[in-house]
């Protein structure tokens, strides 16, 4: 057996286990369909509302942009979690310890969290198919583009999940950054147009991948006449591939530094200290 790809191996295991227990977990499970069965029940309330120059109704429109937020979200808010989670109870102790441990572990962080990605989407897709007029694939072109969105939309977001894990010590800190995600959806075009939103607003909302993806989601499932709502009524694929690109790079450049630190500080008097405060903070 090759010692050099035995972190590999193992993180795949993981992923793979991690990926069995979610979906065999009555918890997990409903914690998965209760936000996809949510977002359907809203939409169906806004089946009637047409937007102003739209061949589809809202709900049409604001299916694939929830697709593509999901993407962001799940990427970012499921290692932030895991990361948060699995430094409290001691996990990421444990791994470092073992040679190429850290290694493995990442692997398999990145294939739960890719999986209960894509499942969730597709929860949220398969249905709304049939509900929603107007939502579909257009072609062969949309079904590769649908893959390269969730390809490239998860490898800009979990980086950016990977630096926020590291920075929060504890899953009690995760809500500090809910508010600013909260916003940037306000502004990323997902629940309306964005050209409905001042200019000013439209560019802070074009810095972050939540808008790009929901425009990717929304070019490979909405008729090709729906880029005239759009900005520079076009779907524009190279500034999506760009943008996400960019923040993709970034992300694989700075995670890896602030990962290595974090697991340099880790020690078992860290792990109690974390247990302590976490055991003592119900009763505070």
């Amino acid at each position: 057996m090759n010692p050099t790809w035995t972190p590999y191996r193992a993180g795949l295991s993981r992923g793979w286990s991690e990926f069995k227990h979610a979906i065999t977990t009555p918890s997990e499970v409903i914690g998965t369909l209760f936000p996809s069965a949510i977002a359907i029940i809203v939409m169906i309330f806004l089946r009637d509302v047409i937007v102003d120059g739209a061949s589809v109704s809202l709900a049409s429109m604001t299916l694939p942009s929830l697709l593509g937020m999901n993407i962001a979200f799940s990427g970012l808010m499921g290692v932030v979690g895991q990361l948060s989670i699995e430094r409290e109870d001691g996990t990421l102790l444990r791994n470092k310890a073992i040679p190429g441990g850290m290694t493995g572990y990442l692997i398999g962080i990145v294939i739960s969290v890719s999986t209960m990605s894509v499942i969730a989407l597709l929860l949220v897709l398969a249905p709304g198919m049939f509900l929603f007029e107007g939502v579909q694939f257009n072609g062969i072109t949309g079904v590769l583009t649908f893959i390269w969105v969730i390809a490239l939309g998860l490898f800009a977001t979990m980086p950016i999940g990977a630096v926020f894990g590291s920075v929060f010590g504890s899953p009690r800190q995760i809500g500090l950054i809910m508010l600013p995600i909260t916003g940037l959806i306000a502004i990323s075009g997902i629940f309306y147009p964005i050209t409905a939103l001042p200019e000013w607003v439209q560019w802070i909302g074009q810095v972050f991948p939540i808008y790009w993806l929901g425009l990717g989601m929304r070019s490979a499932l909405l008729p090709s006449e729906m880029a005239m709502v759009e900005i520079g009524e076009s779907w524009r694929h190279l500034e999506t591939v760009g943008v996400l690109g960019l923040w993709a790079i970034l992300g694989l450049i700075v995670a890896p530094i602030v990962l290595r630190r974090m697991a340099r500080r880790e020690s078992g008097s860290a792990v109690a200290a974390r247990r302590e405060k976490a055991m003592q903070s119900p009763m505070r």
